[in-house]
């Protein structure tokens, strides 16, 4: 990921421009919330309720990142919550032990080598819920054609934007594929990087980490200690000062009437889940604070979550 990155500037005027930069940010903006709000926080965990519209965009933007199936990525991911670095997590950095030598091989499998792993997660098991969704069923057996749109529209736009075949390979290349790759190694730093160095604030039964570094590429979910702590918030950066934009993304979905029973942080329950010694305020978008704005407590979510708590999506649209 940082190789990428530095790349950048030694390739700037050398087939990566400004058209290409610009492509690959709204495609990676658009598929990488499509995985933090949309797989991540509404399809496993529920922290919100959304219309079907809504929904389906959800499940076809996540789709664009090439993380996989949405119900195949669910249900890893609710088996990862349910045995988190424990024996049956898909993808715990302490597989292999506690020792230097064994953390190498953990991260590695975290990171990236799980994806090859042949025992896969049983869908009848994690996610019934989405296989009884008709919507999300078509979304997913159309995966390979979300595949197809994630990599060629970058290489079309660019085309016509620079009116030459040259201009779209570019696109094809930069806003493509590099784009895909960076966004896969942003996710797979929050299954090895989060769960092995950075900051813990609230008790969970894991190693979960806070990394305030990959905070914004990752959209918030770097805040991984409270997610783990309490799984069905809507917000991960709940402190004071963590920037958390996928949290943002559902308070505009909320504003507009798309969704409703946002679980905000809870002052009371994560006031329970502190660590010791850890006195930092929570920041705005709490429960407490946004029904004082609306007069009103009754659509932000009440249900108290424990770490190992795994919600499935609401079945049907709001």
């Amino acid at each position: 990921m940082l190789a990428l990155v530095a790349a950048i500037p030694f390739a700037w005027g050398w087939g990566l421009g400004w058209h290409d930069v610009i492509i690959g940010a709204v495609f990676y903006v658009i598929s990488g919330l499509g995985i933090t709000v949309g797989y991540h926080r509404y399809f496993t965990h529920s922290s919100f309720k959304a219309k079907r519209g809504l929904r389906i965009a959800l499940a076809i933007a996540g789709s664009l990142a090439m993380e996989g199936p949405v119900i195949t990525w669910v249900a890893d991911h609710r088996r990862h919550h349910k045995y988190s670095d424990r024996e049956g997590d898909p993808h715990s950095p302490w597989r292999y032990g506690n020792d230097a030598k064994a953390l190498v091989k953990g991260l590695l499998w975290a990171h990236f080598m799980w994806v090859f792993d042949p025992n896969q997660t049983s869908q009848e098991k994690f996610t019934p819920d989405l296989l009884a969704d008709k919507d999300i069923k078509k979304v997913d057996s159309m995966f390979g054609l979300s595949v197809a749109a994630t990599l060629l529209l970058p290489a079309l736009i660019g085309g016509l934007w620079g009116m030459s075949w040259h201009a779209a390979i570019e696109a094809f290349f930069w806003a493509g594929l590099v784009r895909v790759t960076l966004l896969h190694h942003v996710t797979w730093s929050i299954n090895s990087i989060c769960h092995t160095f950075g900051e813990t604030e609230f008790a969970s039964r894991d190693k979960s980490r806070n990394v305030s570094w990959l905070a914004i590429a990752s959209f918030g979910e770097s805040w991984h200690n409270l997610h783990h702590a309490d799984p069905t918030c809507a917000r991960h950066g709940a402190l004071k000062g963590q920037i958390d934009s996928s949290a943002r993304v559902i308070w505009f979905f909320e504003k507009f009437g798309w969704a409703s029973n946002v679980r905000w942080p809870d002052e009371v329950r994560l006031g329970a889940k502190r660590a010791e010694g850890m006195v930092r305020p929570l920041g705005g978008m709490t429960k407490q604070l946004l029904a004082s704005d609306r007069g009103t407590s009754k659509n932000t979510g009440t249900t108290a979550a424990s770490d190992n708590a795994v919600m499935p999506a609401d079945k049907a649209a709001a």
